[in-house]
């Protein structure tokens, strides 16, 4: 059965009822219209400031939870007073959140009219004029990695806080204060910390970063669809998220899901090259003289020679090497000297009255 009880609270049009014949129509239509136009506007003017209180309250509590554990971990003077600030910007935000219930309720009961009864669900507002930002395409390397270190020295701290924000009004509030952050640079930022968590094994925070990622995206995407600035496609992609059909909702989850594979991915990539670095640069300090690498020659050596370097008997070493053919004790002689693990005249130029200058040293 169709339920038609929507319907019952509508305003008529400002000029469709007949009026008395003593009554001047055009001033009573005009009059009609400007108070209708005058109450629209209250409402609209009560959610903006909602919005902002809002954004402002999330914002100072983010900051006080921030100094408040800094001082728990630094056993703090101002603990109390800190925790004190928390507890009461909490309950602020209890209010808000009665507050946004009264505002929702006050607009549901509010009567349609003509301009809201065909009201499109999602608005399209077009800005004319883009901000001058060059496009990626047009950049070189240099310029791409200026521009990003410039965007995280002026807009880093944000960035991160956007990337914290679990409320999708949450964040629609706080890029619509912080509108220099609805661009390419937020979203490669973000990716950088994302790898970065999943790194230092931090996988529930990525995953929610990644989310605030995507959502990024989406608002990007959905301004090159519109050929607009990204800025003025917020309130549409808020509004289509939240109240999202199945399929959309499913595409939203899919592209989330392939992308946290990916930070997963790289940041595996990352830890491999980082321990291979780590690697390399342990060897390059242990490269003997000839640019070898002790650890490989010794690990090449036959095991008679072995046991000469882990003894360190230079004796055995001597009568070792009289023993093996003289091509492969000069070969193995020589890739030791080059190492590092055996230095001819180890102490020449010392005090020869107490080092004759033939001595030699081995080196393990």
């Amino acid at each position: 059965m169709v339920d038609y009880s929507k319907w019952k609270n509508i305003e008529i049009s400002d000029d469709e009822d007949e009026t008395h014949p003593n009554i001047d129509t055009p001033s009573l239509f005009r009059w009609r219209h400007q108070a209708r136009i005058e109450r629209m506007e209250e409402h609209k003017k009560e959610v903006e400031t909602f919005e902002q209180k809002e954004a402002e309250n999330s914002r100072k509590l983010s900051e006080a939870r921030k100094k408040f554990s800094e001082a728990q971990s630094n056993s703090a003077s101002n603990l109390a007073e800190l925790e004190k600030a928390v507890k009461d910007l909490e309950k602020e935000r209890e209010s808000i959140k009665k507050l946004a219930d009264e505002l929702k309720n006050k607009e549901r009961k509010m009567p349609w009219n003509v301009d809201t009864i065909s009201k499109p669900g999602f608005a399209k507002t077009v800005i004319n004029t883009k901000p001058p930002r060059p496009k990626d395409e047009n950049l070189t390397e240099e310029e791409k990695e200026e521009r990003m270190r410039k965007f995280i020295k002026e807009h880093g701290k944000e960035s991160k806080h956007y990337g914290l924000l679990r409320r999708y009004e949450d964040s629609r509030a706080y890029l619509k204060a912080h509108d220099a952050l609805v661009c390419e640079d937020t979203a490669n930022h973000l990716v950088i910390w994302c790898i970065n968590l999943e790194m230092e094994q931090k996988h529930d925070l990525m995953e929610h970063v990644a989310h605030q990622i995507i959502c990024m995206q989406y608002i990007l995407e959905l301004a090159k669809q519109l050929d607009c600035d990204p800025r003025a496609c917020l309130d549409m992609f808020f509004a289509k998220i939240q109240i999202a059909e199945p399929e959309y909702r499913a595409t939203f989850e899919d592209e989330l899901k392939q992308f946290k594979e990916r930070i997963v991915r790289r940041a595996a990539e990352k830890m491999e090259e980082a321990v291979k670095e780590a690697e390399e640069e342990e060897r390059q300090k242990r490269l003997g003289p000839g640019g070898l690498d002790p650890v490989e020659v010794f690990e090449s050596l036959p095991d008679e020679l072995k046991k000469c370097f882990e003894s360190q008997n230079i004796t055995l070493l001597q009568e070792t090497i009289a023993k093996m053919n003289e091509e492969d004790a000069r070969y193995h002689m020589k890739r030791c000297v080059d190492s590092g693990l055996w230095i001819p005249d180890a102490k020449k130029g010392a005090d020869e009255e107490e080092e004759p200058a033939t001595e030699e040293k081995l080196e393990t």
